[in-house]
């Protein structure tokens, strides 16, 4: 049997109005695993996002998570092992109170009574947001909206933890509990960002997305060290990788 937990084989995608946001997409990722996808805008990093616990389903190609081919008829399955957090916590924040929207997913899958209030609490704890259980989402602060999301996810127990920009828009304060949150995170992550710095500290291996293809794929540091792959794909190194500007050190 596979040990791989994802495995997405030519994917490609095309929008409706011609635009091919994929194209033969292919990687696997394994238990335990931290990957980040790196690339331009445009390169289709949201794309391939949406693919993983099927906001869009593949056309041509496959997406398998943990041996379940991702389609319609397997969306609940791959969705308890896929948790996915938004560019945007607004877009998944909708509830009265962060208890409700963190109790939302597990209601969903049945879950009632003592569980599920173990499960919003375990959720909320690992997050360091018990004290933010009873406030409206709109109240809070970007940082805490984003921890928040975190733990709607968590509240599920998913294998793998998918999220898009996690640090866009965060303090420093805030992006260091978050990088902190994401070590902790034992599963399998793939995380897309521009912020190349958290990349290099939270994720062992890089792929890099440039024109909705695979153009490379390995260990982060040795991708951040291939100056020509970067130029190419209008990718910079992470700031602490470069030289001083002062000293030029």
């Amino acid at each position: 049997m596979s040990h791989h937990i994802i495995e997405i084989e030519h994917l490609r995608h095309v929008y409706p109005d011609g635009t091919e946001a994929l194209h033969d997409v292919t990687f696997s990722v394994t238990h335990g695993e931290s990957v980040a996808v790196i690339g331009a805008n445009g390169a289709g990093k949201s794309t391939l996002l949406a693919h993983l616990n099927g906001h869009l389903l593949s056309e041509s190609g496959e997406v398998r998570i943990g041996h379940v081919p991702v389609s319609g008829a397997t969306l609940e399955q791959v969705r308890r092992t896929v948790g996915m957090v938004f560019q945007d916590p607004d877009d998944q924040l909708f509830m009265p109170t962060v208890r409700e929207d963190v109790a939302f997913g597990p209601m969903n899958l049945g879950i009632t009574g003592e569980e599920l209030k173990r499960c919003v609490a375990d959720a909320l704890c690992r997050v360091d947001a018990e004290h933010l259980a009873e406030k409206a989402p709109y109240h809070l602060s970007a940082g805490e909206k984003r921890r928040v999301a975190i733990a709607t996810v968590l509240s599920m127990s998913p294998n793998v933890l998918v999220m898009d920009e996690p640090t866009n828009g965060l303090d420093p304060y805030a992006r260091r509990q978050l990088i902190g949150l994401l070590k902790d995170f034992r599963h399998s992550k793939i995380i897309t960002s521009h912020d190349l710095d958290m990349v290099l500290e939270v994720c062992e291996r890089t792929i890099v997305l440039s024109g909705g293809a695979v153009r490379a794929d390995g260990p982060t540091r040795e991708i951040f060290r291939d100056e020509r792959l970067l130029r190419e794909c209008r990718l910079e190194k992470p700031l602490s990788m470069q030289g001083c500007p002062v000293c030029g050190g």
